[in-house]
């Protein structure tokens, strides 16, 4: 897999369209970093570790969705930024507003990964990963 966080945004996209409760991923730092900072602003529901049933030697991460009325997923969109094909980076004075502020993007700094919001009051610029709205 050439890129994981592709793969992650991928299948939540993909089980909210279906109107799956929840969606098992593999577990990697990064991923559980991301899936963390959607679940703190509302996108997503518990995200939780445990072993991954098909391969004993790896973990996997089961992501809880989040709906606002049945059928309707909290998140509506959900976009890769920044690939391993085209790196997108962007100066603290260049972070996006998703959405006139009402979305979030999400922005692997030198201190951490963190949203555009985060990063705009702390003057940090970094990769951006995604936005989400």
């Amino acid at each position: 897999m050439t890129d994981p966080i592709a793969d992650l945004l991928t299948r939540i996209r993909n089980a909210l369209a279906v109107g799956h409760a929840e969606v098992r991923v593999p577990y990697s730092k990064l991923k559980h970093t991301i899936a963390q900072l959607l679940r703190l602003n509302g996108y997503l529901g518990e995200v939780t570790l445990g072993p991954d049933p098909t391969l004993a030697a790896r973990q996997a991460m089961t992501i809880q969705l989040k709906y606002r009325q049945p059928g309707q997923p909290a998140i509506m969109k959900l976009r890769r930024i920044s690939r391993p094909g085209r790196r997108v980076y962007v100066t603290s004075r260049e972070l996006p507003r998703v959405l006139n502020n009402l979305g979030i993007a999400v922005i692997s700094t030198s201190q951490g990964v963190m949203t555009n919001r985060d990063a705009r009051q702390r003057r940090l610029g970094g990769e951006l990963i995604c936005e989400v709205y």
